[in-house]
């Protein structure tokens, strides 16, 4: 199995670094971004920060209303309905867009879900993969001529440790014939956001085009957890015995201003000029999961790292064919 060159910059960040130290020095004025879930968590503080270095911030949203409440602290953003369960949703938001003749410089694939109970959409795609992959997927490819048109664009994509989970079951991605579990649907997920990023690149490059994927970090206080039981994240040292978020960032937890910050750095920073579709944590690329430190990896939270099948470039161009399939 091949993988993508995961070699460390010394960003000269780290775990601990906020949004707003990454974005120090740069200039987005003229720019424009579009932020998924960018009303809530770490969306919001993306879509914050950019805007704060001058960029045009359009925020998708399902629920409209509470995007602009949210984004009241966001002078200028622009809100339009999207809802990613939705096909012809994400087909309107796409073609409105490119009607406006923009190009697209920044385009982070942000929202998503984590360990629900088992739903399916419309086609009958479980739900994680169809939100967490399949509706950004649509999304990126339908916005493809305006992130051409950008003439040097960035694609972040919100993976997570959650890799470690799973990998994608190309034989059963919705769960047809094995038992639903929601941590092994939320990672096949993530592991396909991570994937998705490696293609995106390897299609874009010749045209200006380059993708990162990011671990943000574990966000306690973002919603995202919302159907996780408490006494589980108790028993992970995420909770206190007060039921309040831990903070401690090289163990990956994080204050929503320190999740956000290697996103932003993903889509901004010139250190990353040239290069892409790689996987990307506390500020920097991560190394290669090697075999032998894959299971105190695995069952820890210190050691940073990607696993190799979730930067495969086989893997990748898999999964974009069945993904173009999934949602023609």
């Amino acid at each position: 199995m091949t993988t993508t060159a995961q070699q460390p910059l010394n960003s000269g960040f780290g775990a601990a670094s906020t949004a707003e130290e990454v974005i120090k020095g740069i200039d987005l004025t003229g720019k424009v971004a579009i932020v998924t879930g960018g009303y809530s968590g770490i969306g919001l503080e993306t879509a914050r920060v950019l805007r704060t270095a001058g960029a045009e911030i359009v925020v998708p949203a399902r629920d409209v209303e509470r995007a602009r409440t949210a984004l009241e602290a966001v002078p200028g953003a622009e809100v339009e309905y999207l809802d990613l369960l939705d096909p012809a949703s994400i087909d309107s938001f796409a073609e409105k867009f490119l009607a406006s003749g923009r190009p697209l410089h920044l385009l982070v694939n942000n929202a998503g879900i984590m360990a629900t109970p088992l739903a399916r959409d419309a086609r009958g795609y479980e739900a994680q993969f169809a939100i967490n992959h399949l509706g950004h997927f649509q999304l990126t490819t339908r916005l493809w001529p305006a992130l051409v048109a950008a003439k040097g664009a960035r694609v972040v994509v919100l993976s997570s440790r959650g890799i470690r989970f799973a990998g994608v079951d190309f034989d059963d991605l919705n769960f047809e014939h094995r038992t639903y579990e929601p941590f092994l649907a939320y990672g096949q997920s993530k592991t396909a956001n991570a994937l998705f990023a490696v293609e995106v690149d390897r299609r874009g490059k010749e045209h200006g085009i380059r993708a990162f994927a990011v671990h943000p970090g574990l966000i306690i206080d973002t919603g995202l957890v919302k159907h996780i039981d408490p006494a589980m994240l108790r028993a992970a040292g995420a909770l206190d015995s007060a039921g309040e978020p831990i903070r401690d960032p090289e163990r990956q937890m994080k204050t929503v201003q320190q999740g956000a910050a290697t996103t932003v750095w993903c889509a901004t920073s010139p250190r990353l000029d040239g290069l892409g579709g790689v996987y990307c944590e506390n500020v920097d690329i991560t190394p290669l999961v090697t075999p032998e430190n894959e299971a105190a990896w695995a069952t820890g939270d210190t050691i940073p790292g990607v696993l190799p099948r979730a930067v495969a470039p086989e893997a990748a161009a898999r999964l974009w064919e069945v993904s173009e399939r999934l949602t023609a």
